[in-house]
């Protein structure tokens, strides 16, 4: 927390007057001088946080008291530091311009000298005890923003250790994941795709596109890891990972009060959908398939061609771009392809670095 000053800055071009409030604050404070407005003024701003309260004249030579107040007004001063106005002439015209500007207090000449510590020092401590409650709820901000944090990286570990636990029992080495995260990222933030869309939902939209293929839990080893053509009937097996995926999703109460949430749980059901209408579990078709789907749908695709995978070996890169411009591996929205060649080169430079 700041240091809390116990310096009072007296301005006054006469030193008599200087001499008074010298005498009267010196028991409780330090004390400050200034001969007249200018010099006061750049005391101030040498260091506003040195001061606990400004006694300031009204007439004075080089810069009167009410100049000196106007510019602390204007540089939001008066707000952290409480200005008085000590004045012969407490005309109505000078104590309502000092109040508009902020002035805690206009003390009359000849100072009364109880009535003056009296009104200071109630004020310094007023100042005192909103900046102590100032520090302490900045502090308060800062632990609970430390802590959402920490609440967010942790969810974010639990979903990547999640996800790459299926990854290893699928045989696969651990980078699908993360390459399906940027590639999705990529196409959100390199191209028109993600027009409208705000980086911080590209970023929620990436994290659930991690969860894609959660739902492989619940599907057999003999399936999820047989090297040869499914048949007709563990096909139908394979498929139920989509909704198996959405469903586990679902029963995840952490995962509920997270922003990816709804994107997870559609990209995990919708991510085999086909733009013609002939995907799976829903047969969507279209733009009824939505956007992040589509986008995890195609790189999941171009992941799965361009790796070695437990049925496969890895194909030759103008293989697996021809194999998807001719709709060998399903139908996709003109416009996402469109949008994926024109980023493509920079997408196949993550896998020149394994």
């Amino acid at each position: 927390m700041g240091m809390v000053s116990n310096t009072i800055l007296v301005v006054d071009d006469d030193g008599i007057n200087r001499g008074i409030l010298r005498n009267l604050f010196s028991a409780q404070y330090e004390v400050d001088e200034a001969e007249n407005g200018r010099e006061g003024l750049e005391k101030i701003l040498t260091g506003p946080e040195a001061y606990c309260a400004v006694l300031l004249d009204v007439v004075m030579p080089e810069m009167d008291g009410l100049e000196v107040l106007r510019r602390l007004e204007a540089m939001g001063y008066t707000q952290r530091l409480p200005v008085f106005l000590i004045t012969a002439e407490t005309g109505d015209a000078t104590m309502k311009e000092a109040y508009r500007m902020g002035v805690m207090d206009v003390i009359g000449k000849p100072v009364v000298p109880y009535v003056v510590q009296r009104r200071i020092n109630s004020v310094v401590e007023l100042f005192r005890a909103r900046k102590r409650l100032g520090d302490v709820v900045e502090q308060q901000q800062s632990e609970l923003l430390q802590q959402a944090r920490k609440i967010i990286q942790l969810n974010q570990g639990m979903i990547e250790a999640l996800a790459t636990a299926i990854e290893f029992r699928n045989g696969e080495s651990g980078g699908h994941v993360k390459r399906i995260h940027d590639i999705t990222s990529l196409l959100l933030t390199g191209t028109e795709l993600g027009s409208g869309i705000s980086s911080r939902e590209v970023e929620q939209i990436a994290l659930a596109s991690i969860m894609h293929d959660v739902g492989k839990i619940a599907i057999p080893d003999a399936i999820l890891n047989k090297p040869g053509r499914l048949t007709p009937e563990e096909f139908e097996v394979m498929k139920t990972h989509t909704i198996q995926g959405a469903l586990m999703l679902e029963r995840v109460p952490q995962l509920r009060d997270s922003e990816a949430y709804h994107y997870a749980c559609d990209i995990a059901r919708h991510h085999h959908e086909r733009w013609d209408g002939g995907g799976y579990p829903d047969g969507l078709r279209g733009d009824e398939i939505s956007l992040w789907a589509q986008i995890v749908s195609l790189a999941d695709v171009y992941d799965a061609l361009i790796c070695k995978r437990v049925y496969k070996d890895a194909l030759p890169r103008e293989t697996v771009l021809d194999m998807i411009r001719q709709g060998q591996c399903g139908a996709f929205n003109p416009r996402l392809l469109q949008s994926f060649f024109s980023v493509e080169e920079r997408i196949f430079q993550m896998y020149k670095k394994e």
